[in-house]
């Protein structure tokens, strides 16, 4: 396929996000699509899901600063949210007494602005001071501003930084370590920082000193700063691409590499360095040199790494069927979590010895996550759930048994649900596990929806959703979770070899796991339909114009589609480690294959489609969704399209948005699939 030039592409003019003729486009598109789904069963919908959302009976998820735990919270009342802490004592009650930090509706109400919680960096060990981040309807981009802990108040005359993607950290009290816009030449190609500067108190930011700067095809540089006591440190990262670091220490103004693969996970706690492959890794030390496999977990004695005379211990080796998912440090010990085959397993090693133990009190056959772990003390907060199994959040010390301190409501009647794992085989006879959520009681195929992502090294592992169990399941539907390669569920390797010419492999595998759910007589074409945003998004755009044939309807969100301009819009750039770069005719010729926008037949019948985004997701171009849904329309084919203003990325900002999003995918679901 050649490459058509961008002359020829009749929709280019829906890429200006906000010109008057695109946003006219889209209330034009957005009114019928409310108006054919709305309706009672959607209003029904919405506020089942909106309850869900809302309810205080959820848990609050905490994270340790000193004394306090710290939670961000919305609800009916707070919309936008209040920024909160209490203490463990208090935590551990049914109704804890909250003290309120920053209430973001009064803020918003106040100031004027359509504030979305970004989140806040409190300045280590003493947490007198915050840098608040605002985002204003949920964009990436976000206003950053010091925050006075004591007096719980804006400082006047005190750091602040203009919307921008920024990065920014404590140096000390005066003093900050900022990347963000500075003017011409300052971002890299991505729209992210492409220069670090201190920043001092008092100062304009204009003034600040620049300590480091990447090249303008990096996709990011930062700085970050460990401030425990007796193991002060400045890390300087620059991002090669999505992928790949160079790692700096700053000693003064000497930047002292830390000598792992680029392409590797490093981290450093008090004296120990972690290095987590992404690939193989030949490492001479001494006289010998050692193999380690990709997705391994490697510690070192920081000090002596960076002389060159470290002796690598694996603190984890992964198999055929596990992986390694997250570790988080205490004070004294490394917790990690692995996945054999897509099921978790929790340990606690000793750093030194490298002697590890499962810990105690972790409930069988849930998915368990590391929500908080204290890095001065020794607690952990774990939480576990299923696809039928609300979540339950347990408390302790590292090395003894945990306790359950929360418990999250059930949503929905699971008592009929029963979850499997099957695995289907792609075409290169690659095994692709998945997961079955489904009623006991119906034997024949019924509506089911297949969700998937495929990208980035994401592993989607098992967890309860009350939206989808009330919207969904609640209402006689199947639900199945496909851990397709791209994703990170068998380790680096599961993603790495579906990168780029390799992407092929992730649409194969869905549309196994989708063939596989009709030949079990699980479902019929006509009664499956499937779901993705972002790289999934590209993925249901690819099953559209690619495997038509095997879905009765698709939803797609904030998706990347035009994959000839998808590294000129917005944060593109950043991924062309993933999928090639289609200015190289050799990576188009591959792309090509599969990019849907560039792969619309007029010929073919297709599925009807819903494709969603948003006008302020400053990450993945609107552009994408828009021009699609319009060549859709020119191809004959069936498509609805919906547009919220606000939300970023995630496509709506606040839980009324949330539950209006849900009711709308699950309303033209019920419609599509036949036999509901």
């Amino acid at each position: 396929m050649t490459n058509p030039p961008q002359a020829d592409d009749p929709f280019l003019w829906l890429e200006d996000i906000t010109g008057d003729d695109a946003l006219a486009w889209v209330r034009a598109h957005n009114d019928p699509t409310i108006a054919e789904l709305g309706g009672e069963r959607f209003e029904q919908m919405r506020a089942d899901a909106l309850e869900v959302l809302d309810t205080d009976t959820r848990i609050p998820y905490v994270r340790r600063r000193g004394e306090f735990l710290y939670n961000f919270w919305r609800d009916a009342t707070n919309p936008k949210g209040l920024w909160r802490r209490t203490t463990l004592e208090s935590y551990r009650t049914e109704t804890p007494e909250w003290d309120v930090v920053v209430d973001v509706d009064e803020l918003a109400r106040t100031e004027g602005e359509n504030w979305v919680w970004a989140g806040s960096d409190v300045i280590e060990p003493g947490y007198e001071r915050a840098l608040i981040s605002l985002s204003r309807g949920g964009s990436d981009a976000a206003v950053v501003r010091e925050f006075d802990m004591t007096t719980r108040s804006f400082v006047d005359g005190g750091f602040e930084l203009a919307e921008a993607k920024s990065q920014v950290t404590w140096l000390d009290e005066d003093t900050l370590l900022v990347g963000t816009d500075f003017g011409q030449g300052s971002l890299t190609e991505s729209g992210y920082p492409r220069v670090v500067k201190r920043w001092s108190r008092g100062t304009p930011s204009a003034e600040a000193e620049t300590i480091f700067e990447g090249d303008p095809a990096d996709v990011l540089v930062a700085a970050s700063v460990d401030r425990t006591p007796g193991f002060e440190r400045t890390l300087i990262s620059r991002a090669l691409d999505f992928f790949n670091d160079d790692v700096y220490e700053l000693r003064g103004t000497e930047l002292v590499r830390i000598d792992a693969p680029t392409d590797a996970g490093v981290s450093i706690h008090r004296n120990w360095l972690l290095i987590e492959l992404r690939s193989d890794w030949h490492y001479s030390y001494g006289t010998g040199t050692q193999h380690y496999p990709a997705g391994a977990l490697l510690a070192a004695d920081y000090d002596e790494f960076l002389s060159g005379s470290a002796e690598l211990t694996a603190v984890f080796t992964p198999d055929r069927h596990t992986s390694l998912h997250h570790y988080a440090w205490t004070r004294d010990r490394l917790v990690i979590v692995t996945l054999a085959d897509v099921a978790s397993h929790v340990e606690v090693v000793t750093p030194g010895s490298w002697i590890s133990e499962p810990v105690a009190g972790l409930p069988d056959n849930t998915t368990v996550s590391l929500v908080a772990v204290d890095p001065l003390g020794d607690e952990i907060f774990c939480d576990c759930s299923g696809f039928v199994a609300p979540s339950r959040l347990l408390h302790g010390p590292a090395g003894g048994a945990l306790t359950e301190i929360k418990r999250a409501p059930s949503f929905f009647d699971a008592a009929d649900l029963e979850v499997q794992q099957y695995f289907a085989t792609s075409d290169d006879g690659t095994a692709v596990p998945y997961f079955v959520v489904r009623h006991r009681h119906v034997q024949s195929a019924g509506p089911t929806l297949l969700g998937g992502y495929g990208g980035f090294e994401v592993a989607r592992t098992p967890y309860y959703d009350g939206v989808l169990g009330r919207l969904w399941l609640s209402r006689g539907g199947t639900y199945v979770l496909a851990n397709i390669r791209g994703g990170g569920e068998y380790g680096p390797t599961w993603h790495t070899q579906a990168m780029r010419e390799g992407r092929h492999l992730v649409a194969e595998d869905f549309a196994a796991v989708a063939a596989d759910l009709v030949s079990r007589g699980i479902t019929t074409v006509d009664q499956l339909g499937a779901q993705g945003g972002s790289n999934g998004g590209l993925l249901m755009g690819i099953m559209l114009t690619q495997y038509p044939e095997l879905f009765g309807a698709l939803v797609c969100s904030v998706p990347l589609l035009d994959m000839k301009r998808f590294h000129l819009l917005l944060a593109g750039a950043s991924w062309v480690a993933e999928y090639g770069n289609p200015d190289d005719p050799d990576d188009w010729q591959f792309i090509s294959e599969y990019s849907p926008y560039q792969n619309i037949s007029a010929e073919r019948s297709y599925p009807p489609v819903l494709i969603t985004t948003s006008t302020r997701d400053d990450r993945v171009h609107p552009g994408h969704a828009r021009k699609m849904t319009a060549a859709l329309e020119e191809a004959g084919h069936p498509v609805r399209y919906y547009e919220n203003i606000e939300g970023g990325h995630a496509g709506a900002s606040d839980n009324p948005q949330i539950a209006f999003r849900a009711a709308l995918v699950y309303e033209f679901l019920l419609t599509n699939l036949r036999g509901k």
